[in-house]
Protein backbone atom coordinates (compact mmCIF):
# COMPACT_ATOMS: atom_id res chain seq x y z
CA UNK A 1 0.00 0.00 0.00
CA UNK A 2 1.30 3.43 -0.86
CA UNK A 3 0.12 6.83 0.29
CA UNK A 4 0.14 10.13 -1.56
CA UNK A 5 -0.84 13.58 -0.34
CA UNK A 6 -2.34 16.36 -2.42
CA UNK A 7 -1.75 19.48 -0.33
CA UNK A 8 -3.59 21.68 -2.87
CA UNK A 9 -5.45 21.28 -6.16
CA UNK A 10 -2.19 22.14 -7.96
CA UNK A 11 -0.77 18.82 -6.66
CA UNK A 12 -3.49 16.71 -8.31
CA UNK A 13 -1.76 16.35 -11.75
CA UNK A 14 1.39 15.08 -10.04
CA UNK A 15 -0.61 12.66 -7.89
CA UNK A 16 -2.40 11.45 -11.06
CA UNK A 17 0.92 10.60 -12.74
CA UNK A 18 2.09 8.79 -9.61
CA UNK A 19 -1.13 6.75 -9.58
CA UNK A 20 -0.63 5.77 -13.22
CA UNK A 21 2.87 4.54 -12.41
CA UNK A 22 1.60 2.64 -9.37
CA UNK A 23 -1.24 0.80 -11.12
CA UNK A 24 1.04 -0.42 -13.89
CA UNK A 25 -0.82 -2.69 -16.30
CA UNK A 26 -3.78 -3.46 -14.03
CA UNK A 27 -7.01 -2.48 -15.73
CA UNK A 28 -9.61 -1.77 -13.04
CA UNK A 29 -9.18 1.00 -10.48
CA UNK A 30 -11.88 1.44 -7.81
CA UNK A 31 -12.27 4.73 -5.92
CA UNK A 32 -13.65 4.94 -2.39
CA UNK A 33 -14.37 8.30 -0.78
CA UNK A 34 -17.07 10.50 0.66
CA UNK A 35 -19.14 12.79 -1.55
CA UNK A 36 -17.17 15.92 -2.44
CA UNK A 37 -13.75 14.49 -1.62
CA UNK A 38 -12.42 14.79 -5.17
CA UNK A 39 -12.97 11.44 -6.92
CA UNK A 40 -14.06 13.01 -10.20
CA UNK A 41 -11.33 15.65 -10.04
CA UNK A 42 -8.66 13.01 -9.48
CA UNK A 43 -10.00 10.72 -12.22
CA UNK A 44 -10.13 13.68 -14.64
CA UNK A 45 -6.48 14.42 -13.84
CA UNK A 46 -5.57 10.76 -14.45
CA UNK A 47 -7.40 10.84 -17.79
CA UNK A 48 -5.48 13.98 -18.79
CA UNK A 49 -2.23 12.25 -17.74
CA UNK A 50 -3.24 9.45 -20.12
CA UNK A 51 -3.38 11.97 -22.97
CA UNK A 52 -7.17 12.45 -22.99
CA UNK A 53 -8.02 16.13 -23.30
CA UNK A 54 -11.73 16.30 -24.09
CA UNK A 55 -13.35 15.15 -20.86
CA UNK A 56 -17.07 14.77 -20.32
CA UNK A 57 -17.04 15.11 -16.52
CA UNK A 58 -18.65 12.60 -14.18
CA UNK A 59 -20.91 10.03 -15.86
CA UNK A 60 -23.44 10.24 -13.01
CA UNK A 61 -26.47 9.85 -15.26
CA UNK A 62 -24.99 7.77 -18.08
CA UNK A 63 -23.03 5.43 -15.72
CA UNK A 64 -20.00 5.37 -18.03
CA UNK A 65 -18.02 7.69 -20.28
CA UNK A 66 -15.71 6.03 -22.77
CA UNK A 67 -12.50 7.59 -24.08
CA UNK A 68 -9.71 6.63 -26.43
CA UNK A 69 -6.13 7.21 -25.33
CA UNK A 70 -3.32 7.06 -27.89
CA UNK A 71 -1.12 5.57 -25.15
CA UNK A 72 -3.51 3.36 -23.16
CA UNK A 73 -6.24 2.39 -25.63
CA UNK A 74 -9.85 2.41 -24.49
CA UNK A 75 -10.48 4.00 -21.10
CA UNK A 76 -13.79 4.03 -19.22
CA UNK A 77 -14.90 6.25 -16.35
CA UNK A 78 -17.77 4.75 -14.33
CA UNK A 79 -19.95 6.45 -11.72
CA UNK A 80 -22.03 3.89 -9.82
CA UNK A 81 -23.67 6.45 -7.49
CA UNK A 82 -27.16 6.12 -9.01
CA UNK A 83 -27.20 2.30 -8.89
CA UNK A 84 -29.04 0.58 -6.08
CA UNK A 85 -27.69 -2.94 -6.45
CA UNK A 86 -25.23 -5.26 -8.13
CA UNK A 87 -28.16 -6.62 -10.16
CA UNK A 88 -28.78 -3.16 -11.66
CA UNK A 89 -25.10 -2.98 -12.61
CA UNK A 90 -25.26 -6.40 -14.28
CA UNK A 91 -28.44 -5.42 -16.16
CA UNK A 92 -26.70 -2.23 -17.35
CA UNK A 93 -23.77 -4.26 -18.74
CA UNK A 94 -21.20 -2.99 -16.21
CA UNK A 95 -19.70 -6.44 -15.58
CA UNK A 96 -18.99 -7.00 -19.28
CA UNK A 97 -17.30 -3.59 -19.55
CA UNK A 98 -15.13 -4.21 -16.48
CA UNK A 99 -13.72 -7.33 -18.15
CA UNK A 100 -13.44 -5.84 -21.66
CA UNK A 101 -9.66 -5.15 -21.44
CA UNK A 102 -10.31 -1.40 -21.29
CA UNK A 103 -8.79 0.57 -18.43
CA UNK A 104 -11.66 1.27 -16.02
CA UNK A 105 -11.89 3.92 -13.30
CA UNK A 106 -14.88 3.31 -11.01
CA UNK A 107 -16.41 5.88 -8.64
CA UNK A 108 -18.63 4.55 -5.84
CA UNK A 109 -17.13 1.10 -6.38
CA UNK A 110 -18.54 -0.26 -3.11
CA UNK A 111 -21.90 -0.65 -4.88
CA UNK A 112 -20.44 -3.17 -7.36
CA UNK A 113 -17.76 -4.73 -5.13
CA UNK A 114 -18.69 -8.36 -6.00
CA UNK A 115 -18.14 -7.64 -9.71
CA UNK A 116 -14.61 -6.25 -9.36
CA UNK A 117 -11.69 -8.43 -10.52
CA UNK A 118 -9.24 -9.92 -8.02
CA UNK A 119 -6.42 -7.63 -9.17
CA UNK A 120 -8.44 -4.41 -8.75
CA UNK A 121 -6.49 -1.39 -7.54
CA UNK A 122 -8.32 0.29 -4.66
CA UNK A 123 -7.84 3.99 -4.04
CA UNK A 124 -9.14 5.57 -0.85
CA UNK A 125 -9.39 9.36 -0.65
CA UNK A 126 -9.74 11.10 2.67
CA UNK A 127 -9.86 14.85 3.28
CA UNK A 128 -8.13 15.96 6.48
CA UNK A 129 -9.02 18.99 8.59
CA UNK A 130 -6.68 21.27 6.61
CA UNK A 131 -8.27 20.26 3.28
CA UNK A 132 -5.42 18.03 2.08
CA UNK A 133 -6.36 14.88 0.18
CA UNK A 134 -4.79 11.72 1.65
CA UNK A 135 -4.77 9.09 -1.06
CA UNK A 136 -4.06 5.46 -0.23
CA UNK A 137 -3.48 2.93 -2.98
CA UNK A 138 -3.77 -0.80 -2.37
Amino acid sequence: MSQLIAHTLEDIPFVAKEILETIGNRKVVAFYAEMGSGKTTLISAILRAMGIELLEGSPTYSLVNSYDSAYYGEVMHFDMYRLNSVEEAIDAGVEELLYSHATCFVEWAEIIEPLLPDDVVKIFIEVNESGERLIQIS
